[in-house]
């Protein structure tokens, strides 16, 4: 390898925040083109239309990735790792991202089947058994706890309808 191509690949390891500002360019531009094609045709409510939201989100995307990016150009560096116990050598934990997975998919095929609080239950549960709870009893309880307690506080509460499934006359 050349010395060229090694002071190359050295000026990209000490400023890899440019990618965090490529990739805040990239979402700012979708969420702009996305906000451009949003349609007016339909009843706007106040001087604020459907538009208004994303275009500031999308903007102030753009803004922050430029004033990152000056700000690493400059000199500037992220503040190291070092706030937290972690050993950042150590390998991921596939097993416990597999389960967290596992249970994100179980609630969403079992939602529109047997309807929120008895998917939640699953989820909460699941969530709970990767994490690393083993009590067969009251794991199980307080999933199903804070399953309709979640269900009753969206849907009774806040008005938003969340599918009940068999239990939609009991709650």
């Amino acid at each position: 390898m050349t010395t060229q191509a090694r002071s190359r690949r050295s000026w990209w390891r000490d400023h890899s925040e440019l990618g965090i500002c490529a990739v805040l360019v990239a979402l700012g531009g979708l969420v702009l083109v996305d906000a451009i094609r949003i349609p007016t045709d339909f009843a706007q409510r106040g001087p604020v239309g459907p538009k208004a939201v994303p275009v500031v989100v999308g903007v102030a995307l753009v803004v922050v990735a430029v004033l990152l990016a000056r700000d690493v150009l400059r000199g500037g560096r992220g503040e190291a790792e070092g706030g937290e116990d972690v050993d950042l050598s150590a390998p991921a934990d596939w097993r416990t991202v597999l389960l967290l997975c596992g249970a994100f998919l179980a609630n969403a095929a079992l939602i529109g089947v047997v309807g929120f609080p008895i998917s939640g239950a699953v989820l909460f549960w699941g969530a709970a058994y990767a994490l690393g709870s083993r009590h067969p009893v009251r794991d199980p309880l307080i999933a199903a706890g804070l399953s309709v307690l979640t269900f009753v506080l969206f849907n009774n509460l806040l008005g938003v309808p969340l599918p009940g499934g068999p239990l939609v006359g009991v709650l």
